[in-house]
């Protein structure tokens, strides 16, 4: 209970003093709270206030699909802003801005233009709007502040004006720049494209008969000459069975000169010989026909045959009958025929051979143009993959440049991506800056933080003893008694008229700041 107590009473000696300083110190915490506040409350009616004039700028979609028409300018709406930004605040643009509505001529200082263009880049602040979905720019928000609001509107509507325009031109150049690009890289393309379609025609017409196309009529070919052969070297080795047959009955002939008398059997030139020939020769001609047309050689060549063998028939019939000729006579006109029959035959022989050597020569020309098709095959599958590879790159830069076309022809038609100003640049009724009512605010922390800081310093700086208890702990020994203050009637005037004038100047001091809250108010 007793430390209970002595706590009480610590608290309680505690606050009596902070209130005994309150009653000697509130002249050197008024002061200063008042002269800080005037201080930081003043200079905002000195500083010259400013306006801001603000619009709203959105950002509109092509109006027609995507899925019709594609942009051929980059997507990057923020990076496209930025460069937009970078040109609009550069030099030249601003100082056109400043020199056509006689900006910072207000008689202050002379400023460069370079001073110029600084600080009307600090006066501008643009802030990007994004879809809180995809996080896509849908808007941006230009502000500008200046003296004059109506300057501020001025300035606002121009700015908002170049980014419209320059976001315009911007997309017109991008993509005609593409559309350019795209025609000089079809114009490559095409001229590829030819030169791999020459090398391809050069490669088939050197190689005319020997591509893999032509490859399945070559072999037709090859198999028809092939029979053509065989029957050719038929018809030789029949030639040279008759030659051998009429040499023969030649070196008969010349052998026994004076036929003896002989039967039909042993004639070789009898009707019954010659009958049997004739039948030979039409066993073969029938064979030949049932295989082939009558405007075949070898058909015509053995109806030939057996034409000549039925006149020799018909002649050994004659010379039979005429019993009366002589033998010379009769060997004569035999020998006669024979001799031509034989050079018949080698006339015949020859003209075979010749067939064959053609025959073959040819078989060798698509024999060699078979066995070429594999190396040709590949040849040409390089040639026509690389034409194909052409033929789909320019395939591909006609569909781009087609579609790249239609997005400048948007673009023309100002049907593309589009800024509107959603607002009209507002024309600033208060000023942005100054914010009178903050620096009321502010300058009320500074006065009390120069108050507390002056009552601080004034109650260190003072040695003097104000209570009890500054006594009790100078003194050695206990306090026994205590002798009462004695207070005359001016003494307690006095005191009476300081609190009253200390309560009144803290009235003071509080109605002035409060009247000065009410005029940051009104005229803020």
């Amino acid at each position: 209970m007793a430390e209970i107590y002595e706590a009480e009473n610590v608290e309680k000696l505690d606050i009596e003093r902070y209130l005994d300083i309150a009653r000697r110190r509130h002249i050197h915490f008024l002061i200063p709270l008042l002269f800080g506040w005037l201080i930081v409350w003043g200079s905002s009616w000195l500083i010259s206030p400013l306006y801001k004039s603000s619009t709203l700028i959105l950002v509109e979609e092509p109006t027609m699909p995507r899925n019709y028409v594609t942009p051929n300018v980059d997507d990057d709406l923020q990076a496209r802003l930025q460069s937009m930004q970078q040109q609009i605040l550069s030099r030249t643009r601003l100082l056109m801005i400043v020199d056509s509505l006689h900006l910072y001529n207000d008689g202050r200082r002379a400023m460069s233009d370079d001073d110029k263009v600084a600080q009307m880049r600090k006066e501008i602040n643009i802030d990007l709007q994004r879809d809180a979905q995809n996080a896509g720019i849908t808007a941006f928000r230009i502000d500008y502040s200046a003296r004059d609001p109506r300057v501020a509107q001025q300035v606002t509507g121009q700015l908002a004006e170049l980014f419209i325009n320059e976001n315009q031109q911007t997309l017109l150049q991008q993509s005609g720049d593409t559309t350019k690009f795209l025609e000089g890289e079809l114009q490559k393309a095409a001229a590829d494209l030819a030169e791999m379609d020459q090398k391809k025609k050069a490669f088939e017409a050197s190689h005319l008969g020997a591509l893999p196309s032509q490859e399945a009529s070559n072999l037709q070919i090859l198999t028809g000459l092939q029979a053509q052969l065989q029957n050719e070297q038929d018809a030789l080795n029949n030639a040279t069975q008759q030659r051998a047959l009429h040499q023969t009955l030649i070196e008969q002939l010349r052998t026994n000169p004076v036929p003896t008398p002989r039967t039909a059997e042993q004639d070789p030139n009898g009707v019954e010989a010659i009958d049997t020939q004739l039948a030979k020769l039409r066993d073969q001609l029938t064979d030949l026909q049932s295989r082939y047309t009558d405007s075949y050689p070898d058909v015509i060549k053995t109806k030939a045959q057996i034409a000549e063998t039925l006149k020799l028939r018909a002649q050994a019939v004659a010379a039979e009958k005429a019993k009366g000729t002589s033998a010379s006579a009769n060997e004569t006109m035999t020998m006669s025929q024979l001799q031509g029959q034989l050079e018949s035959d080698q006339v015949e022989i020859q003209n075979r051979q010749t067939a064959i050597a053609s025959l073959q020569a040819r078989i060798g020309e698509y024999e060699a143009r078979i066995n070429a098709e594999p190396a040709s095959e590949q040849q040409l599958a390089d040639l026509t993959l690389g034409y194909n590879q052409s033929k789909a790159h320019y395939d591909d830069l006609l569909k781009r440049k087609q579609d790249s076309q239609m997005a400048t022809s948007m673009e023309q038609n100002l049907q593309g991506e589009r800024f509107k100003p959603l607002d009209a640049p507002s024309l600033p009724v208060k000023p942005d800056y100054p914010n009178r009512l903050k620096f009321c605010l502010a300058g009320l922390m500074a006065g009390l933080t120069l108050g507390t800081i002056s009552v601080v310093s004034f109650e260190f700086a003072d040695d003097r003893m104000h209570s009890e208890a500054d006594i009790k702990d100078l003194l050695p020994v206990p306090v026994i008694c205590e002798i009462p203050q004695v207070v005359n009637p001016v003494d307690e005037l006095k005191a009476r008229r300081k609190t009253v004038l200390g309560w009144a100047m803290t009235a003071t001091v509080v109605v002035i700041i409060l009247a000065g809250s009410a005029v940051s108010v009104i005229h803020g």
